[in-house]
Formats: structure tokens, C-alpha cells, sequence
């Protein structure tokens, strides 16, 4: 055999079982706007990154789990992951604990799922897919593009929104609502 041949002969072998690997691992639901089900045990993985485009808010807020929380964070937000804490306190113990939702807004991918590990209890993860100041006004036209924001989407479909970590009467009302 060529060394030309051995190294395609390898890579390919490689690629194969890489494919393989890959498809016997349990995944996230990866459908680009599936918003049922949870990841929030401990120890759970989140293993994929759904896109947030300037019509998935909407989707979200007309179809997606009641109560739930979305903290909108950037790769370089130094104080995201306290902010992101404070809403996993509050509802860890809880016997059915409310979705816990991180979007990042500038990294897609491995890159954001690399972030991912800094949010305990993270139920899914979302990446901006699209002009990212139009996808901002689709959530809030007031939102000053500041981070941590964090929206708390109530049993009801109402909406609180912070930027930082929720003080404990937004957590209160968010989870009290019926």
C-alpha cells in the first residue's frame, strides 16, 4: 500500500467511527424549534445548540414550557453565570423544577457549548442565528444590549425581565403564579 492510500484508508476509518460514536450517544432534542422537555438533572449534559432566530421568541412565548427562564449571557459575560445561580437556586429543589434556558448571543456551536458548563442546571441551550440587533428588538425593543438579561416566562405566559440576577420577589412571583 501507498502511504497515500494508508492515510485515506485512515482518515476514512476515523470519519466512520467518529459517525458511529456520535449516533449512539444519547442526544438533545435538536429540532431547530422543539421547546418541550427538559435537561435539568443533576449531572445532565446539554449536547446541542438550537438556534434563536427573531421568530423564536414569539414561538417561545406562545408554545414553549410554562414557567421557564431564559438568561440571554455572552461568551466574555463575567457575571452571567452568578446570575444564572441565583435562578438555579430557587428552583432546584422544586419537585418539578421550571426549564432553565441559557441563549448566547455571540458564539454558535462547541463555542457555546463550552460555556455551558458554567450554567448548573442548564436545561437548553440557544445560540443567535441571524442579524443579532433584530433578534434583541424581537425579545425587547427596550433591551439596552446589556447582559446578564434575564427573562422569567410565568405559568400564565407573563413575562418579568432583569438585567442581573432576579431579586428573591421576581423569584417568588415567577414560580407563585397560577
Amino acid at each position: 500500500m501507498t502511504s497515500l492510500f494508508k492515510s485515506a484508508a485512515a482518515f476514512a476509518l476515523f470519519g466512520a467511527c467518529f459517525a458511529l460514536q456520535a449516533m449512539a450517544q444519547p442526544s438533545a432534542n435538536t429540532s431547530a424549534h422543539a421547546h418541550h422537555g427538559t435537561n435539568h438533572k443533576a449531572g445532565a449534559t446539554v449536547r446541542s445548540v438550537l438556534p434563536f432566530d427573531e421568530k423564536t421568541w414569539v414561538q417561545l412565548l406562545a408554545q414553549g414550557p410554562r414557567p421557564s427562564a431564559y438568561l440571554f449571557t455572552t461568551s466574555y459575560c463575567s457575571t452571567c453565570p452568578a446570575a444564572f445561580a441565583v435562578l438555579h437556586d430557587a428552583v432546584q429543589n422544586r419537585a418539578n423544577p421550571p426549564p432553565l434556558n441559557a441563549v448566547m448571543m455571540d458564539v454558535t456551536g462547541p463555542q457555546a457549548l463550552r460555556h455551558a458548563s458554567h450554567l448548573k442546571g442548564l436545561s437548553r441551550m440557544y445560540a443567535f442565528d441571524g442579524f443579532e440587533p433584530a433578534i434583541r428588538q424581537a425579545v425587547d425593543p427596550n433591551w439596552p444590549n446589556v447582559t446578564p438579561y434575564l427573562v422569567l416566562v410565568d405559568s400564565k405566559g407573563q413575562t418579568q425581565r432583569v438585567i442581573g440576577p432576579p431579586s428573591a420577589e421576581m423569584l417568588s412571583r415567577w414560580l407563585t403564579t397560577r
